[in-house]
């Protein structure tokens, strides 16, 4: 081989690293499922292509220049995102953290009802209308009577004696109630015995937006104002301190996002690592295009009518 054509073929080369590099870095990539957290949407082993545009695309060499992204948008709800490890602070570099996926449940401004375990309750099983007892001070009967007036909810006056007033209310007027209420909220439900599961409003932070502490909130937005925002934010008691100050609402300069697995006892999702942030995205699951079954020899075990099929 003469020098000409040696030097053709090196470029030759270089020019297809390069162009894999760039398709990979910039169109789409791989990405190997590691767990059963998704099924039966992807099972263990499975490996699928990611779309690096479907949110904009995350510019790479994120060590070098920081965050940007080009042409961004927000994540549909249900999508199955792809996105680094929020928790991973040990690790500066956003895009060197480990890669974890799941599905979008809850979008920048979303009320999502959760459980004690930050578990999503489906609002089909809520029965929104359905109405609870709920307890407050005879002494807040006037407040009380101007908060119903203002938010339009009719709800009449069902027992009192000295020490409280029962009302009742159903969860979304609770809620309405908690919001419009300055300070600690002194509506409470009445204890049914714990026949009935029970479940608070997690509002998902948006650039811009505010968000009220409350008591089953307050650390995970304390962490999230930490890890993400780079405030000053500590817990004291029951107190919420931001750059030093009590803080009864926090205000965010990130679109967030909360991700859940298929698998409830698969905790490798929002439950464990709180909201994900727009920067932390990769992109969308889009296709498999390789499944098989853990243990096969060689030329067995393949699902074919997976390969191929698209993630959703």
């Amino acid at each position: 081989m003469d020098r000409h054509t040696a030097r053709k073929t090196l470029a030759a080369l270089a020019a297809a690293v390069l162009a894999g590099v760039m398709l990979r870095s910039c169109v789409a990539t791989s990405y190997l499922i590691p767990s059963d957290g998704m099924e039966n949407t992807l099972y263990r082993g499975e490996r699928i292509l990611v779309n690096k545009w479907s949110y904009g695309l995350r510019l790479p060499l994120m060590a070098w220049w920081g965050y940007h992204r080009w042409a961004p948008a927000r994540v549909p709800r249900e999508d199955i995102v792809v996105f680094n490890n929020p928790a991973q602070a040990s690790e500066p570099v956003v895009s060197r953290r480990a890669v974890f996926i799941g599905r979008c449940t809850g979008t920048p401004g979303d009320t999502l009802r959760v459980d004690s375990l930050f578990a999503v309750v489906p609002e089909e099983t809520l029965a929104p209308d359905q109405k609870f007892l709920y307890s407050y001070p005879p002494a807040r009967q006037a407040e009380l009577d101007t908060l119903l007036a203002r938010l339009s909810i009719h709800s009449p006056l069902l027992g009192q004696d000295s020490a409280r007033s029962i009302r009742s209310f159903s969860r979304y007027e609770y809620y309405l109630l908690q919001q419009a209420i300055d300070g600690p909220c002194w509506i409470s439900p009445v204890q049914d015995g714990g026949a009935r599961r029970q479940t608070f409003p997690l509002v998902v932070p948006g650039r811009g937006t505010s968000v009220r502490v409350q008591p089953w909130n307050r650390t995970l937005l304390c962490n999230t104002l930490l890890l993400h925002e780079g405030r000053d934010a500590r817990l004291k008691g029951d107190t919420l301190y931001v750059d030093g100050r009590p803080a009864d609402t926090c205000t965010f300069t990130k679109d967030y996002y909360w991700v859940t697995s298929s698998n409830v006892t698969n905790v490798t999702d929002s439950r464990l690592f709180g909201f994900v942030p727009e920067d932390h995205l990769i992109g969308r699951a889009a296709r498999i295009w390789l499944s098989k079954e853990e243990g096969t020899g060689l030329f067995s075990g393949y699902r074919w009518e997976r390969i191929g099929a698209r993630v959703d």
